[in-house]
């Protein structure tokens, strides 16, 4: 415990009794905490343990982007921070403390459009390019990044396995055809489906760090890279897939931009194929894009609500089955904070421990979403004009 916390920590005793904090501030934040069954500097493995006096006053006032920035700074620790993230959602106490962070950040996402095509590299210098080496140390050797499949799965590598075959399965690939893949990341879908299926891939990435490394990880196979934001993609139709797939990619599409999503991948897939949509997604109208994850680790991201994605797929697709298993999120980022915190002595010096603190707090702060189910994890199958005869989903 740092000199900032003796003065703070004499209120989190355990007993019948306690007394309140003597900052109003402190008093406050108690009193919000306590309808999650958290306490200040108490003896629970998620009870927030203060280090800096002003701790409260800066979480009262700055809602989320001050929690996640004054852990980052090191003002406040919690040795189960997953769980009490999950304790703060379940209570919906992200709803008590509305800061005008968060009115400014669903403000500018009605204003603008901020994921139009020169802000679309951002995420991927930002996030994506941090480094082959770093995520090949935090993900599974498929380099998948995004939710695994845990139905029947003990293992990340596993999971993710499961996740990238139940794609394949579902789009019901076959030796020979074609898919598109938007928002490939390191190629982890492509190589499964060349791999085991027969196919011949091409991959859309806005990352040059992901299209270098999956390029060379896929050098013997039918795999192909192209580092283009999607809206420039096959302008006059003249590109016909079997299949399209995109895992994990519209998060960064934004709402203002779905038509043309769609309307590329309409474009772009046979009048007999099938696409299917892998994306986080929110359950309520008023959740706005949290502050703090903009600003820190995904820029000018947008999670959609399912009756968005209906309303722009309407024009180009019938949507045949949504599969939702977000719960499988909650495993699959404790298993990448098990690996970070494994490999973390090899990037140290690279990133420094403000670095660690942040990439900490993103992946069990997301954890602790998922697990309470604010946040949901979907799968679409669509196809133009609807299957005739309709669409059986592969046992799951």
């Amino acid at each position: 415990m740092n000199h900032h916390a003796r003065a703070s920590v004499s209120h989190g005793r355990t007993g019948a009794t306690r007394s309140r904090p003597a900052d109003p501030a402190d008093a406050t934040l108690d009193r919000l905490l306590e309808r999650a069954g958290i306490r200040l500097n108490g003896p629970r493995p998620w009870d927030l343990q203060i280090h800096h006096r002003q701790t409260a006053r800066r979480i009262l006032a700055q809602g989320s982007l001050g929690l996640g920035e004054s852990y980052m700074d090191g003002w406040w620790d919690a040795e189960q921070l997953d769980t009490l993230i999950f304790r703060l959602l379940s209570a919906r106490l992200d709803q008590a403390v509305r800061t005008p962070a968060l009115a400014w950040a669903g403000l500018r996402a009605r204003l603008f459009n901020l994921q139009n095509e020169a802000r679309a590299w951002m995420v991927g210098q930002q996030h994506y390019d941090l480094g082959n080496d770093f995520f090949a140390a935090m993900l599974d050797p498929s380099m998948a990044y995004s939710c695994g499949y845990w139905a029947d799965a003990d293992t990340l590598a596993d999971a993710q396995f499961a996740k990238l075959d139940l794609v394949c399965r579902k789009l019901g690939l076959q030796p020979g055809m074609r898919l598109l893949d938007i928002g490939c990341g390191w190629g982890s879908l492509m190589r499964h489906a060349a791999e085991h299926y027969g196919v011949e891939c091409l991959g859309l990435t806005v990352s040059r760090e992901q299209a270098a490394y999956g390029a060379e990880r896929c050098a013997q196979l039918p795999v192909r890279f192209e580092l283009a934001d999607y809206r420039s993609f096959n302008p006059d139709g003249r590109q016909r897939f079997d299949r399209i797939a995109s895992i994990g990619m519209f998060e960064h599409v934004g709402s203002k931009n779905y038509p043309a999503f769609f309307a590329v991948a309409e474009r772009s897939l046979r009048e007999d194929g099938l696409m299917l949509l892998h994306t986080i997604g929110k359950t309520h109208h008023r959740d706005t894009t949290d502050p703090w994850i903009d600003r820190y680790i995904f820029r000018n991201g947008q999670l959609p609500l399912l009756g968005q994605i209906s309303d722009a797929a309407d024009p180009h697709f019938v949507i045949e089955d949504v599969h939702n298993f977000g719960a499988d999120y909650d495993r699959t980022l404790r298993a990448w904070h098990r690996n970070f915190q494994q490999h973390w002595p090899r990037f140290a010096e690279r990133h420094g421990d403000r670095f660690r603190r942040m990439w900490r707090y993103y992946l069990l702060a997301c954890a602790g979403a998922f697990r309470a189910r604010t946040l949901q994890l979907w799968q679409l199958v669509l196809a133009p004009g609807g299957l005739a005869g309709g669409y059986r989903r592969p046992m799951v």
